[in-house]
């Protein structure tokens, strides 16, 4: 199953992606670090619905500062974040990215619309640590993947365009 991949960095040179949170009171920090592909899928999609069960939820915040790449797949599960807050809590989360290839990224991708885009670093919180990582079966990531993809394609036409022969492909395979 390929995802494509975006990233302002060489690949050779990038690091393996893991994910870090952190939480206070119903306020949450989700930090990408390193090259973020599918592979994370089911534990970035474990992780927002545990987080969304917390009847304390009262804010999220995303930070891409230490982001060297990020799968359309993480981005649709960025996007299907903020849509699932909008609906659910009715406010945009925010979303840091300091890098310009990032900043490019999500903005092509529309994710203005969806988050409150700050080209600067986010507060680090003490108590940031890695989340585990959890396994999909081979159908659950293929789920995702479908998913996450839809979510961009609601996006905007461009995005539409860009992954719809991808999602005929998944759905059919």
């Amino acid at each position: 199953m390929i995802s494509p991949h975006f990233s302002s960095a060489n690949v050779a040179d990038m690091h393996e992606g893991r994910i870090l949170a952190a939480s206070q009171n119903g306020a949450y920090v989700i930090r990408f670090e390193g090259d973020v592909r599918l592979t994370l899928c089911t534990t970035i999609d474990d992780y927002f619905d545990k987080m969304f069960d917390d009847p304390a939820f009262a804010s999220v915040w995303v930070d891409l500062c230490s982001a060297e790449g990020l799968d359309s797949t993480t981005l649709g599960l960025l996007a299907k974040l903020a849509l699932t807050v909008k609906e659910r809590f009715g406010f945009q989360p925010a979303i840091y990215s300091c890098d310009p290839g990032i900043n490019r990224l999500i903005r092509s991708m529309g994710f203005q619309r969806l988050f409150d885009v700050r080209e600067e670093v986010c507060g680090n919180p003490e108590e940031i640590a890695a989340i585990p990582v959890v396994e999909g079966s081979e159908l659950a990531v293929k789920d995702k993947v479908i998913e996450a993809h839809k979510a961009l394609m609601e996006l905007n036409p461009v995005n539409r365009a860009r992954f719809k022969d991808l999602l005929t492909a998944l759905e059919r395979g």
